[in-house]
């Protein structure tokens, strides 16, 4: 979650584009420290930002579909099953499955590159 192409202070928060390496000698644009210029991704072991907004938007989705990941890192993990628990229908897309492939409803495994494209086409193509 986030974009590398963005720097995010460590002391207020303050998110802008950074197109090059982040040093410790460069100073946040809105508060002026130096140093505290950090990628704006979330690390392992870290949680991700905007968690509140997250589940609101797991509690309102009619389809949750996870694509590509190993199923075993929380809090990401436990996202279907707050979607499963919020009525959604649920679709695991990856080359294999994945730790918590149990969960979902449905699945395609195969290369993303393939089978994204072909399930996209299949929506899409579905009498709604």
């Amino acid at each position: 979650m986030g974009e590398l192409n963005k720097a995010r202070c460590h002391d207020c928060g303050h998110v802008s584009l950074a197109d090059g390496d982040l040093s410790l000698n460069l100073g946040c644009g809105a508060c002026g420290r130096i140093g505290g210029l950090r990628p704006h991704v979330v690390w392992f072991g870290e949680t991700p930002l905007f968690m509140d907004e997250i589940f609101e938007a797991l509690a309102a989705a009619e389809l949750f579909v996870s694509i590509g990941t190993s199923g075993a890192v929380y809090p990401a993990a436990g996202f279907v099953n707050a979607a499963r628990e919020a009525g959604a229908a649920t679709m695991e897309i990856n080359l294999e499955p994945s730790d918590n492939a149990h969960v979902f409803a449905a699945a395609r495994y195969g290369k993303a590159s393939e089978a994204v494209p072909a399930w996209v086409a299949e929506m899409i193509a579905a009498p709604h």
